[in-house]
């Protein structure tokens, strides 16, 4: 094997039917269907080189070299893509997160797609996109959403071989997203144990599980017919259910803090007196992500602002699907991310 190369974007996503609990460990097969938005303001950009030379693989994520255990993930997540041409060579992966971390967004769906889409670059794979979403799959579950834009349908499927994602909507209505950043440190439960936990002892999870079929089938009517008050509300009643789940495991946890709460006040304090379409959801993490209207996204962030510091409402417009980047492109984003440091 020569020195082959291959550069990518993936951009994050934010499910609003929420993917919470997993079949199968080691396939990351998922207990229910769900559905995202793709946002443009975050992003990650990986290159991946096979490179003879090397004697082991090689990790490096915003120009830190990662410890053994991040490497060997990544090593694990390369040789599925190797099995397509019968050879592993080894390769230098090189990953910059352009997910600000005051935006408390985890940033492995978007990791683990731009990583599928630059390892099947590279190696010269003529993989359909279908293919890819179950390849990204094995990485992080939500990164089989992150290979597409706009609103994003994770089927849950019957095994490996069709539990993928695939676009529904390019979102290029008038729909925004506002992140509340109210916590950015490490959260206490790891998502993985969380749901792990939930799925073994919550009473409430198989009616989660159950309703969010539904669920499932309504937000794909409501963006089937741009209403945009009826794809709200069964994102923020979806996302509150999730939570339930937690509430009710035995022992019960949570992934709100207190400053979650008031922010979750903040929003229905704004929807109901500045008559604004605002619906908030969650993941397991502390911050709230608000679907709103794109046209009154400017709007709504300034009555955030009486609340929370201007510093921590991000906001973004729907996203693209993943692509291949250049090599210029490589170099103007490592000129600027370290703009950014």
């Amino acid at each position: 094997m020569t020195k082959q190369t291959g550069i990518a974007r993936a951009h994050t996503n934010i499910a609003l039917i929420k993917y919470w609990g997993k079949r199968d460990e080691e396939l990351f097969l998922p207990m229910n269907s769900s559905l995202s938005l793709t946002l443009d303001a975050f992003y990650t950009d990986t290159k991946v080189v096979f490179d003879p030379e090397l004697t082991a693989d090689e990790f490096y994520l915003n120009g830190m070299l990662q410890k053994e255990k991040e490497i060997l993930k990544i090593s694990r997540f390369l040789d599925l893509f190797c099995e397509y041409i019968g050879e592993r060579a080894f390769a230098r992966v090189e990953s910059l997160n352009f997910v600000p971390t005051a935006a408390g967004l985890a940033s492995s769906a978007s990791a683990f797609a731009a990583l599928a889409l630059a390892t099947a670059t590279a190696l010269d794979l003529d993989l359909s996109p279908a293919t890819l979403s179950t390849l990204a799959r094995r990485g992080s579950g939500s990164s089989t959403r992150s290979l597409f834009g706009g609103f994003v349908e994770w089927d849950m499927g019957t095994g490996s071989e069709d539990s993928m994602a695939h676009p529904i909507d390019d979102a290029d209505w008038d729909i925004g997203m506002v992140v509340l950043a109210v916590n950015t440190g490490p959260k206490k439960i790891a998502s993985r144990e969380g749901m792990d936990h939930t799925v073994a002892t919550s009473p409430f999870y198989t009616a989660w599980v159950d309703t969010a079929k539904q669920d499932l089938a309504d937000i794909k009517a409501a963006i089937a017919s741009r209403d945009f008050e009826k794809l709200g509300q069964i994102t923020e009643h979806n996302g509150m259910k999730m939570h339930a789940t937690t509430l009710s495991a035995n022992p019960p946890f949570t992934y709100w803090s207190a400053d979650s709460l008031v922010a979750q006040e903040a929003v229905r304090q704004v929807r109901e007196e500045s008559g604004l379409s605002a619906y908030m959801t969650m993941d397991a993490g502390p911050n709230v992500k608000v679907l709103c209207r794109a046209s009154q996204m400017d709007e709504l962030v300034e009555g955030l602002s009486a609340v929370f510091p201007r510093e921590k409402i991000i906001t973004s417009k729907p996203g693209p699907a993943a692509y291949v980047l250049s090599e210029d492109d490589w170099q103007a984003s490592q000129a600027a991310f370290e703009k950014g440091l």
